[in-house]
């Protein structure tokens, strides 16, 4: 297993981590796993025999349960091998009007909870889920600042914000000296690559560094979808699950294929450690969250820590997956190219030097 630093921070996290939306099963993420807290423990102790060293979960994972699953799982032995994060902004448990976004009131009432959830005195990165537009930012900053402050948590990150989110975020904290976030968690693969517009740019140029949730795009990537075959059946794309969205489902057809045919050239590999090796050579990636619905999955996508890619087989997956360029970024590779920063790369490398 490699660690990485996160952001701009002394942390190294491990380059897979372990999400835990399949803990629980309560409501509409039983869609996406049942993990009890014997599926838990031994899921746990896979994770941390291969050198995973953080597990991801969320107050609404599960409605709570989740945390309170990690919360038994995790015995002292356990808790002192391993870090944990967790997320605040969606209404968990009761559902008034001040128990949602970021406010003051919510942050610290939704943190309380998390760690009393956990049984913990503290949670090492603490995510705010999703933007919250009411709230003022500096409120936001400070009630994390005290939190951080109270030792109840280690570092912020920020999950599913738009590049200006971000930048407004970093522009307050440095204005007000609050907690800085060291990391982005957001949604990126093969079948999903927006984000190189805006959000790998600010991990490279503002030390955010990107954490990736579902990197096998809720499973597409993993080989099971082929083009004029079946669907499989108990996925959480066959109950409906509708995260990520298939714009276009002949070009996924595409990357499948594409990832078949590498994972045939690495001794045992498959395409799901295939696409997840990929996402660990773009820039500003510093840890993938990988979930499983059963232990076979987990200990298939624990492989990919160690595959590394070959440059031409990158190249391929590269070529077959790549976004359009948008404005004013084609713009950019035909006017600017001779002024283009290591950040302004993360996107135009591949289309400069194709």
């Amino acid at each position: 297993m490699e660690y990485r630093l996160l952001g701009r921070s002394g942390l190294k996290v491990s380059t897979l981590m372990l999400g835990t939306m399949t803990f629980g099963g309560k409501g509409n993420f039983a869609k996406t796993g049942n993990t009890d807290v014997q599926g838990a423990r031994r899921q746990i102790d896979m994770a941390l025999d291969a050198g995973v060293n953080m597990l991801d979960t969320a107050d609404i994972y599960s409605d709570g349960e989740s945390e309170e699953i990690i919360g038994t799982a995790l015995d002292a032995g356990r808790r002192n091998r391993v870090m944990l994060g967790s997320k605040v902004r969606f209404p968990t448990g009761t559902k008034g009007p001040n128990e949602r976004g970021l406010s003051r009131h919510h942050i610290i009432k939704a943190c309380e909870a998390s760690l009393r959830r956990l049984k913990t005195d503290h949670i090492e990165l603490y995510w705010c889920h999703e933007w919250d537009g009411l709230t003022p930012i500096e409120e936001i900053l400070a009630a994390l600042d005290d939190l951080q402050r109270a030792g109840k948590i280690g570092y912020v990150g920020v999950s599913n914000f738009s590049g200006w989110h971000i930048m407004k975020m970093l522009a307050a904290a440095e204005r007000s000296g609050k907690v800085r976030p060291v990391a982005q968690q957001i949604h990126y693969t093969l079948q999903a690559r927006e984000a190189e517009y805006e959000l790998l740019p600010i991990a490279v140029d503002q030390g955010v560094d990107t954490v990736i949730w579902s990197p096998l795009a809720g499973g597409l990537l993993s080989g099971k979808y082929r083009r004029g075959q079946p669907e499989p059946e108990g996925t959480r794309k066959a109950a409906h699950w509708d995260e990520p969205p298939v714009r276009d489902v002949e070009a996924l057809y595409d990357i499948v294929e594409v990832l078949i045919r590498v994972a045939t050239r690495y001794d045992g590999a498959t395409p799901a450690q295939v696409a997840l090796a990929w996402l660990l050579t773009r820039p500003g990636v510093a840890s993938l969250v990988i979930g499983a619905r059963t232990d076979a999955q987990l200990a298939d996508n624990l492989k990919a820590a160690s595959l590394k890619l070959a440059a031409e087989d990158i190249a391929e997956l590269e070529k077959v997956s790549r976004p359009p360029l948008l404005y004013p970024y084609w713009h950019q590779r035909s006017t600017a190219a001779d002024r283009l920063s290591v950040a302004d790369l993360a996107l135009l490398a591949p289309f400069l030097q194709a």
